[in-house]
């Protein structure tokens, strides 16, 4: 798969090149939105990863305009943390928004999520040996599937999305509510997880790990 990196620092640039090289991605870099503008292979890319701060002007005016022109996934990669900012990029259809500075495998996750859901991407997470297929929403440990209820699922889906990633416990809340259509109290979420660990065969809390006072991490 193809990725255009839009950016001008040369240590991200760098870094970034690396990476998601090491993840089997083909990397072409633009500095400016000029050049970005001009790249040949813009139009079989299959993400775009944007920064918003740029020599020649802002990403949110190539963001608009590579939305309005081509079926491709844009994530911001920026430093511009203010709420307006993110507003106005997912506004602009942007798939995704991460600050900087950004942890890699996060970000790599968060790749791999955007192109699941614009059909280019693999539907198969993995975590050790525990396999989900989000196409199917069946989810399987070793040979065993586990039939988990649409709150359970929802859970592992996101901890799954980004393993290593601390997940605290209102973050989970809000996001289980959503999905319920219902009030999910503090109790509730203890006794989801609870259950999902058992049937996950988690006994010991190895693979999806308490953070004390926090939250919950999943294990890569």
């Amino acid at each position: 798969m193809k990725i255009m990196l839009v950016e001008d620092n040369e240590a991200i640039i760098m870094g970034l090149e690396y990476l998601l090289s090491q993840e089997g991605y083909q990397v072409y870099t633009a500095r400016t939105a000029a050049e970005a503008g001009r790249f040949p292979e813009r139009e079989s890319c299959d993400l775009v990863l944007l920064d918003i701060g740029l020599p020649d002007g802002n990403g949110f005016e190539l963001c608009r305009k590579i939305k309005g022109e081509y079926q491709i996934p844009v994530i911001f990669l920026t430093a511009r943390e203010e709420e307006a900012d993110v507003v106005k990029g997912l506004d602009l259809g942007a798939d995704d928004y991460v600050i900087k500075p950004f942890r890699n495998r996060e970000l790599v996750s968060r790749i791999k999520s955007v192109l699941r859901r614009s059909g280019k991407g693999s539907p198969l997470l993995h975590c050790g040996d525990i396999v989900m297929n989000t196409e199917t929403c069946r989810v399987k440990r070793g040979t065993e599937e586990i039939a988990l209820t649409r709150l359970e699922y929802r859970i592992l889906l996101n901890m799954m999305s980004w393993p290593g990633r601390l997940f605290t416990r209102d973050e989970i809340l809000a996001d289980i509510w959503d999905v319920s259509g219902n009030f999910v109290n503090d109790n509730t979420l203890s006794v989801t997880m609870k259950r999902l660990r058992e049937k996950l065969g988690d006994s010991d809390a190895q693979i999806i790990r308490t953070v004390r006072g926090m939250g919950y991490r999943m294990e890569k």
